[in-house]
């Protein structure tokens, strides 16, 4: 994927099979329990697995906050990406203010596990600086390793 100077990307090699990741994306009994970094947590969740189909997260916080993250899936090459964004509500109605898309791409590591890239891409510097703020490098980086514990277990 072409990188962009609004980009956030995470880059891991995690220890556990492509097929265990894909399904930790895809299945939404397995996406609540490791989606958010704890404290927070994800109550619900709706996985549509085809271009237009719903992706959605209700995310909770420790002093009761709650976000309710409505979008779509753009793109789907199973086993190896998934491209969604809050751009779009299902039925491919416009957002009132989209934050992102964003891509996650799986590879088969050499040696072994799984190569693994999520990318939050931004409209502008100010959303992406936003996204940053908001802890995106430690957030998303706690929820790829609870990813990767739940995915051994599988």
């Amino acid at each position: 994927m072409n990188e962009s100077e609004n980009d956030l990307v995470l880059k891991r090699l995690l220890a556990a099979p492509r097929a265990a990741i894909w399904r930790c994306w895809t299945e939404p009994d397995l996406l609540v329990q490791w989606f958010c970094p704890k404290p927070w947590n994800v109550s619900e969740a709706r996985i549509e697995l085809r271009p237009g189909g719903q992706f959605s997260t209700v995310m909770n916080g420790p002093e009761g906050e709650r976000f309710d993250n409505i979008g779509v899936f753009l793109e789907i090459l199973p086993g190896e990406r998934l491209i969604f964004t809050d751009a779009f509500e299902p039925g491919w109605r416009p957002a009132g203010k989209p934050f992102m898309a964003a891509s996650v791409t799986l590879s088969d590591a050499e040696g072994g596990g799984t190569d693994y890239e999520a990318r939050a891409m931004h409209w502008n510097a100010e959303t992406k600086a936003e996204h940053e703020a908001m802890g995106f490098h430690t957030g998303w980086g706690m929820a790829a390793d609870q990813l990767e514990a739940l995915a051994k277990t599988l």
